[in-house]
């Protein structure tokens, strides 16, 4: 068992208040050691700042830094209509299945607790089998928001400017303000057919 685990599963108890047996801590430090150390020290750095009751193992796995959204973090980024885009992870995109329904039919409340009910569920779940996150577009209709939102992930690290460019390729702003080559191909070819009818235009 790692000593750096076993000293800060000790130091948080005392500092929350818990009163871990031994037998306690060392089944705490074992269902803790699972997971990349500094990701759980992560954890209970954050434990010791804000619980206000007694530790538990629940406590410091919804605060690993893995990538994936704290739940409040997540259901607000949930898009509030079908003309908004998000990049979103593939566990707040499950959840929002559970909730969608409820939110249509305008009971946000118990959307919001269907939401953190599943998506608390399934994110341990992925922590549990060592899954690492995954973001993944969901686009509304509107076409600038589906840029703003894929704009965003690359700027978070949540996306790579390649992934972008392959789903928004009309976006100067991923190139630098330069217009793609492929965008100035169909420019040119729309203007090309402009002026072809013209000239048809006149000579009838």
């Amino acid at each position: 068992m790692n000593k750096d685990l076993i000293k800060a599963v000790a130091v948080t108890a005392e500092l929350t208040g818990t009163d871990l047996s031994e037998t306690a801590a060392d089944v705490m430090c074992k269902d803790l050691s699972i997971y990349p150390l500094q990701q759980v020290l992560g954890a209970l750095t954050r434990c010791r700042k804000e619980l206000r009751y007694k530790l538990t193992t629940a406590d410091v796995i919804s605060r690993l830094e893995d990538g994936r959204p704290m739940v409040e973090q997540a259901w607000a980024m949930i898009p509030q209509n079908e003309d908004d885009s998000v990049v979103w992870t593939a566990e707040m995109a499950e959840a929002y299945g559970a909730a969608a329904p409820l939110l249509k039919g305008g009971d946000a409340i118990a959307a919001r607790m269907a939401f953190k009910q599943v998506y608390e569920k399934i994110v341990q779940l992925a922590r549990d089998e060592g899954r690492p996150v995954k973001w993944v577009p969901s686009f509304g209709f509107d076409k600038a928001g589906r840029e703003d939102a894929v704009i965003a992930a690359v700027e978070k690290g949540r996306m790579t400017r390649q992934r972008a460019i392959g789903l928004i390729p009309y976006s100067d702003r991923l190139h630098g303000g330069e217009p793609q080559l492929e965008n100035v191909a169909k420019i040119k070819q729309i203007a090309a057919t402009t002026r072809k009818l013209g000239y048809e235009k006149q000579e009838n």
